[in-house]
């Protein structure tokens, strides 16, 4: 089949001429007829089948039969995800649309916005553009579609894993709604195909390959190597092959900025192109390595899909793809339009999970290549296509006593036994037992028992934590203590006499409180505070409570010594002072 049966005038044949192309791809010449007829179409094949010619040459035709564009009007808008695609679909534009009066600019981002907008205001006949550089000329008044008749969504998958969708529906938010969809992508997901059932309005859809393969025109192997190893193989197989103009593919901008430097210390010249670099420099290098001045280009897969060179030879992997389809699209770069290609992976032993993803994407095994020097120490182990290899066990530490976020005490609840086989538990009337000197360590404020002093269960003992102070008393830690059933502190919280709420115990009504000094022992003795007489020599500070009269006693006196000298807190059991 030849072109001139596609239905294609006679000024794009000679323009196909020119190009030395006699046959249509099997994408051209299902998707050129379905265009031409007005319908929407949804295509994949793989990456170097003649895609973009695939959508130009028909749409060049059907724009050349209508009325020009109006001034910041456009007829038939392009999308691309990078700009590197976008020019190079302009180019196309260009090649093939040579001899038809039609006008055709690109946009995208990286340059000054003024220069574009001013050929937007001559009106566009047809325009590629990247969706970020679009909404901000639509933005600014700079464009409009209201006349616009075709969208084209080109390598429509890579746009939306770059994160365009929502750029996207916006766009599509703005566009007619009668107008004509193409979608044209080397590979389609399932979720790419559910979005894209929605732009497109019973389209055509054209599969000219199965998903996610190879081009059977390239030859591609992998050389097993150390990682510390790859820049000197890579240099070796220049070197030794002679090779004069080679693609080789990075994982991270700073790791192609390093190979670059290796490269050229090895007197290779090469140059990097990705994000971080402007876009006249980014133009200038793919320049150079289109004219041969640059023998290595080292590009990141942001240009993967944006470097179309007849006849280009080597295409070197020097880190696999994170994406499984990246690696049928850095390949594809070679091997295009019937021409033989090659491409090579330098793959190490920490990137096996890696190799697996993509051998079982593509459904075959990729030959392995050793080269005699670079052999390396840790080998790759060997891949299956139907199941994933191992992952590397990780030894577990032991579990240790205590836990980040866990209380220490060896009888928390939730958490290990207590030691001595005891464990907490309910006692006969349905209440948490359990003694005092199990719970070795408590937090202030809170009981772990629910037993009195005394051993019966249901009252909480008077002093559960008690310090010995120098003098060789007894000190009261603080606790809480329940007072005819209400919760209190031992030297903080008010109690209730007869339904008056009485001063705390250390409070002085009379006056200032005065502390006795620690420098004259002879002054502790005579100090005594309005609460209770506080005595150094002898006495205790009992916390005692009782709950039977919801009154407070003194089991010594008060707070001071054996003699009684604390007159005026002290309590008589009936509650009064």
């Amino acid at each position: 089949m030849s072109f001139t049966s596609l239905g294609l005038s006679a000024p794009l044949l000679e323009a196909i001429a020119e190009q030395n192309y006699s046959e249509p791809t099997p994408i051209q010449v299902q998707a050129i007829p379905a265009v031409l007829e007005g319908k929407d179409v949804m295509a994949a094949a793989q990456t170097g089948t003649g895609k973009t010619a695939g959508f130009t040459l028909p749409i060049l035709q059907r724009l050349a039969e209508g009325e020009p564009a109006k001034s910041n009007h456009v007829r038939a808008l392009i999308l691309t995800p990078t700009r590197e695609l976008a020019a190079q679909v302009e180019q196309s534009v260009l090649t093939y649309g040579g001899k038809l009066k039609l006008s055709s600019t690109v946009v995208f981002g990286g340059v000054k916005i003024n220069p574009q907008m001013m050929k937007l205001r001559r009106g566009i006949d047809i325009l590629v553009a990247t969706p970020g550089r679009l909404l901000d000329l639509y933005g600014q008044n700079a464009i409009k579609f209201d006349q616009l008749e075709v969208l084209v969504l080109d390598e429509a998958d890579r746009m939306l894993d770059m994160g365009f969708i929502h750029d996207i529906r916006k766009i599509m938010a703005v566009l007619p709604k009668q107008r004509q969809n193409l979608m044209f992508s080397a590979t389609f997901s399932d979720d790419i195909r559910t979005l894209a059932k929605t732009i497109v309005h019973d389209p055509v859809e054209i599969s000219v390959s199965p998903r996610n393969t190879t081009v059977e025109t390239v030859e591609h192997w992998l050389h097993p190597v150390d990682k510390r190893q790859k820049a000197a193989l890579l240099i070796h197989l220049i070197q030794e092959n002679g090779w004069y103009q080679v693609l080789v593919f990075s994982k991270t901008k700073h790791g192609a900025n390093k190979l670059v430097k290796l490269l050229e210390a090895a007197d290779i010249n090469a140059a990097p192109i990705h994000g971080n670099k402007s876009q006249s420099a980014r133009t200038r290098a793919l320049a150079g390595f289109k004219d041969g001045s640059i023998q290595v280009l080292v590009a990141t897969d942001i240009a993967a899909r944006g470097i179309d060179i007849d006849q280009l030879p080597q295409v070197v992997n020097f880190d696999l793809p994170n994406v499984p389809e990246d690696y049928v699209h850095r390949i594809g770069r070679t091997g295009r339009a019937g021409s033989q290609g090659h491409a090579m992976s330098l793959v190490c032993a920490d990137e096996v999970v890696l190799l697996a993803d993509i051998e079982r994407l593509i459904q075959q095994l990729i030959p392995r290549k050793y080269i005699g020097g670079f052999e390396p120490v840790h080998e790759l182990p060997e891949t299956q296509l139907n199941r994933r290899p191992p992952k590397p066990k990780v030894a577990k530490n032991p579990r240790s006593g205590h836990r980040d976020g866990q209380r220490s005490s060896d009888n928390a609840q939730g958490h290990k036994p207590q030691q001595g086989g005891q464990n907490r538990g309910r006692n006969a009337e349905g209440q948490r037992s359990g003694s005092a000197e199990q719970s070795p360590r408590r937090r202030p404020g809170k009981q772990s028992t629910n037993q009195s002093s005394s051993g019966q269960p249901g009252n909480r003992p008077a002093n559960n934590r008690q310090r010995a102070n120098p003098q060789g008393g007894n000190q009261d830690g603080g606790n809480r203590r329940e007072v005819d059933g209400n919760r209190i502190s031992g030297q903080q919280s008010r109690t209730e006499v007869d339904g008056n709420r009485a001063p705390p115990p250390n409070s002085n009504p009379g006056g200032n409180r005065s502390r006795p000094s620690r420098q004259n022992p002879s002054n502790q003795k005579s100090s005594n505070r309005n609460d209770g007489g506080r005595n150094s020599r002898g006495g205790s500070r009992s916390g005692g409570r009782s709950s039977a009269d919801g009154g407070r006693s003194n089991a010594g006196g008060g707070r001071g010594n054996s003699g009684n000298q604390g007159n005026s807190s002290n309590r008589s059991p009936d509650g009064n002072r």
